[in-house]
Order: structure tokens, then sequence, then C-alpha cells
């Protein structure tokens, strides 16, 4: 799993994953995810090229959310493809953590 960030406008912290959310990518990206969340109010978590994503990654995903929540953030989430975006909704993350296929929409509901 490989994890990259981009500062964009209005403060908004891109974090681009790449690669499978299982449990050696949570592993990987655990501790620089829950970083960025201490320190970022408003986080855009790019799902587009996660090819799978299992329980671990969704932890990996919610507990750094709850943070951002606790300081009075936002985070979205974008572009999961078809079978991340299925997990995430038979969890119910998606009714906590907004789900965008749409850029300017994801970055139009942290804003």
């Amino acid at each position: 799993m490989i994890i990259a960030t981009e500062s964009m406008d209005g403060d908004i912290t891109r974090v681009v994953l790449d690669g499978r959310l299982d449990i050696q990518g949570a592993a990987a990206i655990d501790l620089k995810l829950n970083v960025l969340a201490g320190s970022s109010k408003f986080l855009l978590i790019d799902l587009s090229k996660v090819s799978f994503l299992g329980s671990m990654g969704l932890r990996s995903i919610v507990i750094p959310a709850q943070t951002v929540h606790r300081r009075g953030g936002k985070v979205v989430l974008f572009g999961p493809v078809p079978m991340v975006e299925q997990v995430l909704k038979a969890s119910n993350i998606d009714t906590i953590i907004p789900i965008f296929h749409d850029l300017d929409s994801a970055v139009a509901a942290l804003c």
C-alpha cells in the first residue's frame, strides 16, 4: 500500500491510497493517516486506486475520520471502485463518511 498526500485549496489534505487495504496495507498506512488526522481539518481520502478493502482497512479509515470529526473537521471518501464501494456501503461507513465520485462535489462537501 502506497500513501501520498497533496495540499489543496481550502486547507484540504488529499490522501491518495494505492494498493490493497488488507492487513498489510492497513499496517503500512495507519501511522501516517493517524498523524494526518491529528493535524488536518479537512481530509479527502482518495480511494480510486484501492483494489481491495478488508475489515482492517475499514478500521484504518474510520479511526482517523473519528479523530478529525472530534476536532471539528470533516472527512470525505473519493472515487472508490465498485467493489470497494460495496464494502463501504455494506458496513454502513457511507452513513458517517460521505462518498463522492466527482472531485468538485467532494471538495464542496468539505468547505
